[in-house]
């Protein structure tokens, strides 16, 4: 058992500590990101089929939905497009519910209930209600579009699931109270309303697809000096220094070898500055982070203020790829964004397509809005637009409190505790990158799972930085 503090080394005029955190403990109220949760394109066919290498589905064929026999990878893989579903959370329901991934011997009952779909806590497998839903195929596509369709629609449409769960909103699970922090931790509480059962998947999705190079991180060939960014598990090519100092701070860029490149698949490549203004022959866009927003015509684009010498004329075929977004019409408010400070409180807030975000804290306000112009408004300016979520610290810092010396990196807007020394110093981080902020800016971001390159799962301290 380790000390309970334990002085490891110093340097620099730094004192760096190992000792044990709360922040380690399962965190209730935030499972899985929204974007990781919904990542239909997180898996190809081929990488599915590696992982159920490791039990039976590894050779499992059986009729799809429309009949068809396929193999289990086709099938997860279909059913993630199909519903909008990451294959990865398919994955790991399948491991959770049935531990079909790999138990080498599974029962049929195990493949007729696959994800547990419509097993009530009441119900047995043999329940006639439920039997519609019996089948492999049938139990991933209907627990998907579940997940999709029904509870995330709700959120979407109504605000809450069909069993009460909403982001920001106290529920009781198991006699204790959880505030699911996105959509996606209220959907998998509506799906399986324990605790236990949440705390299972989150441990089997770390354990299946922990990423050795979290959201945010900058990488750069050795060899090429080509830069990447990590973005839910796929490398970005930022194939110019504008796009470079447009969204990220270059001085952050972490060099590797080629080969821990290549483990990476291709994303899209980012080669526009953000806010770019776009034109083809055909259509005018704005470029926010990886979305084009086409202006409905020109007189917009001039009522909103842009000019034609903001603007980059490229080929239809440098945007492919690329997501295309709402029209932007001349009631889109600051598609581009914009800083607020309120005369009253002095508060600041940004707004962007007319969706005002708190900013707790300076910290928040220099990392994330740095060259944006602050303009003093009246409150009542302000209130106009629809409330929004807290604006965040980008992904990929690395930040540590006044008052706790415990390291976190951001990423996918939560944050992660980093274990040990050894994790850090082999990511690549340099210490005088961590900022130090106020707790404040520290909550506003969800305490997600440790980041642990160490092989054992047993550690039970942090990285601190004093």
């Amino acid at each position: 058992m380790k000390p309970s503090s334990l002085l490891i080394t110093a340097f620099v005029g730094f004192i760096i500590t190992f000792s044990p955190s709360q922040a380690l403990a399962f965190n209730p109220n935030f499972l899985i990101s929204d974007t990781e949760f919904t990542d239909r394109f997180a898996l190809d066919v081929g990488q599915i089929y590696s992982i159920l290498q490791r039990g039976m589905l590894g050779s499992f064929v059986t009729p799809d939905i429309d009949g068809r026999v396929r193999h289990a990878a086709d099938i997860i893989w279909r059913a993630g497009q199909r519903n909008g579903i990451s294959p990865k959370v398919i994955l790991t329901m399948l491991q959770k519910e049935q531990s079909l991934i790999e138990d080498p011997e599974p029962a049929t009952s195990q493949f007729d209930w696959a994800m547990g779909y419509g097993v009530c806590d009441a119900c047995t497998h043999e329940t006639p209600e439920i039997q519609r839903w019996r089948g492999f195929a049938k139990q991933i596509n209907s627990a998907t579009l579940q997940l999709a369709e029904g509870y995330l629609g709700d959120l979407l449409t109504v605000g809450q699931t069909v069993a009460g769960f909403s982001p920001g909103k106290p529920s009781r699970v198991d006699d204790e109270v959880v505030v699911p922090a996105n959509n996606a931790t209220a959907a998998l509480y509506t799906y399986t309303p324990h605790l236990h059962g949440n705390q299972n998947f989150v441990n089997i999705f770390q354990r299946y697809f922990a990423e050795r190079h979290p959201t945010g991180t900058l990488l750069q060939d050795a060899v090429t000096g080509g830069v990447y960014v990590i973005k839910s598990g796929k490398k970005h090519a930022i194939t110019s220094r504008a796009a470079l100092l447009s969204r990220y701070h270059p001085d952050r860029v972490i060099q590797t070898d080629p080969s821990t490149l290549a483990s990476y698949q291709d994303g899209l490549a980012i080669s526009f500055p953000n806010y770019s203004i776009l034109r083809t022959h055909t259509t005018t866009y704005l470029l926010v982070d990886d979305v084009l927003r086409p202006f409905d015509s020109e007189e917009t684009k001039r009522s909103l203020g842009f000019v034609p010498d903001e603007e980059l004329e490229v080929k239809e075929e440098e945007l492919a790829g690329y997501e295309i977004g709402e029209p932007i019409t001349q009631e889109t408010s600051y598609p581009n964004g914009v800083v607020f400070q309120l005369t009253n409180t002095d508060a600041y807030y940004y707004v962007e397509d007319g969706v005002r975000h708190p900013v707790v804290t300076e910290d928040i306000l220099r990392e994330r809005y740095a060259g944006k112009t602050i303009h003093r408004v009246e409150p009542v300016r302000v209130e106009s637009f629809k409330p929004g979520g807290p604006a965040k610290l980008p992904d990929g810092v690395l930040v540590r409190t006044h008052e706790d010396p415990t390291v976190f990196i951001i990423t996918e807007g939560t944050r992660r505790a980093v274990v040990d020394e050894k994790t850090f110093t082999e990511m690549g981080w340099d210490w005088e990158d961590i900022l130090v902020v106020h707790e404040d800016t520290l909550l506003v971001h969800p305490l997600s799972v440790p980041f642990n390159l160490s092989d054992d799962e047993s550690q039970t301290s942090t990285a601190s930085h004093e």
